[in-house]
């Protein structure tokens, strides 16, 4: 039995894989790109492990793709390959148009014609599963229900519009040609390995480097947090036991403002790893102009994965970002690795430091 998975070598698709072979003997064929947020470091720890495959190339490869569904004869494909940075999608929304709507769309046609030709017991047990994001639904305002699997889409930013276009598309490859599809929209998540372009990975090494922690306007803007090794469970639950052609969102039930998850991190830093000064690392907080069409508030409804599947968080927030922050600090020569010259000039371009 196989998966092929895409997107592996990313900050979910790693711990996805890390997380299914610790309590599976499943082999992951592994399709990564590598591009700027796929690292091979992130699966070091799996080298040598016959149950771990790994092959560069691209989603929209048609030739490729036909090559290894022939190959490796999965039972399922996951997806989680996409450009996924809100930022990067406003200063180049090409990248995120070529991947995420494109790339799905030629991951499609060549599952769906692998599939067309399974065998009838085999066909009826495949499952393609695609992984999105809560960004589809918009932005809520403070007294708004969470976003539920009905929300209509209503995407504000370059990224959060390709993500939808590909969840439509998955939708609709169902409906009309009867591709057994999963969908999940997962909420922000955190945890090890995740590139450090993002909120708590950058507030993190900055605050470790002595650099200016950036917060966006006036820092409460709302996002639900989810411990990421949460969200590689629930997805091997939705693959297990999903309803085909459902969607399930998947949340950490952790509603906080940016500003509150950045004291918190600095909080667990002042513990673990104090300042030569001795002043608390909330000091090198300051305050950055709002991103354009920057949504204000994300939150998740996750009761139906719950009550139809059994899944929910194991982490708290407090209980997540301790085991975040421990894992940055023991794992150096990582953070060293992805710290490189082009990340550093994106980051001065973002941040003007």
């Amino acid at each position: 039995m196989t998966l092929l998975v895409t997107g592996c070598a990313g900050f979910i698709g790693s711990n996805f894989v890390h997380t299914w072979l610790a309590s599976s003997d499943e082999t992951v064929v592994n399709l990564d790109k590598l591009t700027y947020a796929g690292n091979l470091a992130n699966l070091d720890a799996l080298k040598g492990d016959p149950r771990h495959v790994f092959v560069q190339g691209d989603i929209g490869d048609r030739a490729l793709l036909s090559k290894l569904l022939a190959e490796h004869k999965p039972r399922a494909m996951l997806n989680f390959a996409a450009e996924s940075h809100v930022d990067r999608s406003i200063h180049g929304p090409g990248d995120f148009i070529e991947t995420n709507v494109v790339g799905t769309f030629n991951l499609l046609e060549s599952v769906r014609a692998y599939w067309q030709e399974l065998p009838a017991a085999e066909k009826d047990a495949f499952r393609f599963l695609h992984v999105s994001t809560d960004e589809v639904y918009g932005t809520l305002l403070p007294t708004d229900p969470p976003f539920a699997e009905t929300n209509t889409y209503e995407p504000n930013s370059p990224y959060s519009a390709s993500k939808a276009a590909s969840d439509h598309l998955v939708r609709a490859w169902h409906h009309t040609y009867g591709l057994p599809v999963l969908t999940t929209n997962c909420s922000n998540n955190y945890g090890p390995y995740h590139f450090p372009e993002k909120l708590i990975p950058l507030v993190l090494l900055n605050a470790l480097a002595g650099k200016p922690l950036p917060i966006y306007g006036d820092g409460q803007q709302v996002r639900d947090w989810l411990y990421v090794q949460d969200h590689c469970r629930a997805i091997a639950r939705v693959l297990e036991a999903g309803k085909v052609g459902e969607t399930y969102n998947i949340g950490g039930w952790n509603e906080k403002p940016n500003l509150e998850v950045v004291r918190t991190l600095c909080s667990v830093l002042d513990e673990l790893q104090p300042r030569a000064d001795g002043k608390g690392y909330a000091e090198q907080i300051t305050y950055v102009k709002d991103r354009p069409g920057h949504d204000r508030r994300y939150a998740i409804d996750a009761r139906k994965i719950e009550r139809e599947l059994g899944w929910k968080p194991q982490e708290t927030f407090e209980t997540g970002i301790r085991k975040t922050v421990q894992w940055y600090l023991e794992n150096q020569a990582w953070v060293e690795g992805v710290t490189s010259g082009a990340y550093r000039q994106w980051v001065g371009k973002q941040y003007g430091a």
